[in-house]
């Protein structure tokens, strides 16, 4: 089987922010698509009524995916929600979401 390697990007958004995730999202700037290594995204919307969206991104293997967290394609894909966020901290608001991720190995399809 060939190797997979799968990062989950766990996205908490504070309810007002949720129209603007989605638009952020389906505007993105496709940088990431540019990245050697990368294979495919999907942004998961939940269902329920919790905060959490996940963007599962796969890649060829983990170093394609560390190399896209330390390019300029991953600030530029990121830019207007790190704008976001720094917008709120500097009027003293929480930010409007956060995030944790997870990487895992494909290991069946």
């Amino acid at each position: 089987m060939e190797k997979n390697f799968v990062a989950i990007n766990y996205i908490s958004c504070k309810d007002h922010y949720k129209p603007r995730f989605e638009e952020l999202f389906a505007t993105r700037a496709g940088a990431i698509d540019r990245m050697p290594g990368f294979k495919y995204m999907e942004v998961l919307k939940p269902q329920d009524n919790s905060d959490n969206y996940l963007i599962v991104s796969h890649w060829d293997s983990e170093e394609t995916f560390k190399t896209w967290t330390k390019s300029p394609e991953f600030i530029e894909g990121h830019k207007r929600g790190f704008e976001d966020i720094k917008q709120a901290k500097e009027k003293g608001e929480e930010p409007p979401m956060s995030s944790s991720f997870k990487t895992y190995e494909v290991i069946s399809r």
